[in-house]
């Protein structure tokens, strides 16, 4: 095998109805399995809409999780879909409401990330490619990064992310923006997201070498409900080893 790519369960808050589940991809001979596999991609899909608490997903029709997903909350892990080009719906799974749809082509044996974000009517699903199998693993070494679903964040706040001192990101982030992943130092690393007016917000985590995580800026910046403001979360997506 040239390279696994372990897909790991673990959050920075607790999972809501996720389903529990691991994927493992990998380039093997074929004496390693004398069954033809279905080819499939891997999903990993979240609730970032500030004002919804029960979000559903379907893709094709068919929904992705038996149960919605609370702000926030995510599946836990990548999950099998079929490839080719499929339309992917979020809904208000209270109302049974639509959200938004989208469409996206899936390939075999590649992860991707479903982002429900918006607030107040105003909604999109961003889906992109994480690329992780093109990661490489270096010792001390993890990779990270964000995406900016802060509500109303008309003004592009700046994200600035700090490794022994010096900062390694730092980028302006448009609403709806996902980074590619940034290779830094494991140990605690400073993240900051501010537009010198309602948001201002920072924390300091700790990320483990050869792991990687997404760092999620959600909430609303007029909120007064205090898990509805402006907050910094993460989740692993895995761990890469050779």
């Amino acid at each position: 095998m040239k390279k696994i790519l372990e897909i790991l369960r673990r959050t920075s808050y607790p999972l809501v109805g996720a389903l529990i589940i691991a994927i493992v991809f990998s380039a093997c001979s074929k004496k390693d399995s004398g069954n033809q596999r279905t080819p499939t991609a891997g999903l990993m899909a979240f609730n970032l809409a500030a004002d919804k608490d029960a979000v559903g997903f379907t893709l094709s029709g068919n929904n992705l999780t038996t149960q919605p997903l609370g702000y926030t909350s995510y599946t836990g892990s990548y999950l099998p879909v079929y490839i080719g080009s499929r339309e992917v719906k979020s809904y208000d799974f209270r109302l049974g409401t639509p959200m938004a749809t989208s469409t996206q082509t899936f390939a075999d044996s590649l992860f991707y990330s479903l982002f429900a974000v918006g607030y107040n009517g105003s909604y999109k699903n961003i889906v992109v490619n994480d690329s992780l199998r093109s990661l490489v693993a270096t010792p001390g070494q993890v990779f990270v990064r964000y995406i900016n679903a802060i509500a109303d964040s008309s003004a592009s706040p700046v994200v600035t992310i700090a490794s022994n001192g010096g900062n390694v990101v730092n980028n302006p982030a448009p609403f709806g923006s996902v980074s590619a992943f940034t290779k830094i130092t494991a140990g605690n690393i400073v993240i900051n997201v501010s537009n010198n007016d309602k948001i201002n917000t920072n924390r300091t985590i700790a990320v483990e070498e050869k792991k990687v995580y997404t760092i999620l800026l959600v909430g609303n910046p007029i909120a007064t409900d205090s898990t509805k403001k402006v907050q910094i979360k993460f989740i692993q997506n895995g761990t890469i080893t050779p």
